[in-house]
């Protein structure tokens, strides 16, 4: 049976890499973008605006919620999305205090 280190990790740092992968691809960030102008989006109007094809905005749509960063519902051939605001404020707050330790931890380097 096969160990996975990821499992050594705590729960929110795992959730913490989870949250940082969703936000590594320049698209999502701009996908939620779009989404933050709009109080709710239709995926066309998403790949309207962006210079990528329906399905590549499809799957970065997918690790967005994957990681809880956006919710969507499916109407037949119509999907939309929307920010999860309590997702980014989780996030942030948890951020903030790994970032405040690190700062307190070593404060002399370099």
């Amino acid at each position: 049976m096969a160990i996975h280190k990821k499992d050594e990790f705590s729960q929110k740092e795992q959730d913490l890499a989870t949250f940082a992968k969703a936000l590594s691809h320049p698209a999502r960030i701009a996908i939620l973008k779009v989404l933050a102008q709009k109080n709710e989006c239709i995926c066309g109007e998403i790949v309207a605006v962006l210079p990528l094809a329906q399905s590549t905005v499809s799957q970065h749509l997918k690790e967005l919620k994957t990681a809880g960063l956006i919710s969507g519902e499916t109407d037949g051939p119509r999907s939309c999305y929307c920010i999860n605001w309590k997702a980014f404020e989780k996030f942030i707050t948890d951020f903030n205090t790994l970032f405040e330790k690190l700062k307190s931890v070593n404060t002399k380097c370099c």
